[in-house]
């Protein structure tokens, strides 16, 4: 399990990690696919995360998730954490979690690593905090 915090870019699904859901953006519904964009966090960092068809619906602000298998990577001009086609997310409790906006793991530029190009590493910082769910102070 890994935290947030230590989540990179990468083409395939290796990440496992606890956290909880914050917020959710509106469902898009693109033909016959539903999609919603979701901030989650956990003590470390937060990130946007994808939820898929169902997971629209299932999933509710304070939720905890467990994520198995997941992916960090691009989608539609940002960087998300989603489950992929072979993850899975299931709920692991609720509103029991330490968590923190600051970073935000999808508001930082990822180069390709000049020493491995296939590993990136953190580039700048577009927002210290997510610019599509704003803090409420």
């Amino acid at each position: 399990m890994i935290t947030l915090k230590e989540v990179v870019p990468a083409a395939s699904n290796n990440i496992d990690a606890r956290f909880i859901l914050l917020d959710k953006g509106r469902i898009i519904m693109e033909g016959q696919n539903k999609t919603c964009l979701a901030l989650v966090a956990d003590e470390t960092a937060a990130v946007h995360f994808q939820l898929w068809g169902s997971e629209c619906d299932i999933f509710q602000p304070g939720d905890i998730i467990l994520l198995s298998n997941g992916i960090f990577s691009y989608q539609r001009n940002n960087f998300v954490l989603r489950a992929g086609r072979r993850g899975k997310i299931e709920k692991d409790g609720e509103f029991t979690l330490n968590y923190v906006e600051i970073p935000n793991m999808s508001e930082i530029s990822w180069t390709p690593d000049p020493n491995n190009p296939k590993k990136y590493v953190q580039g700048t910082v577009n927002s210290p905090y997510s610019r599509i769910f704003p803090p409420l102070c």
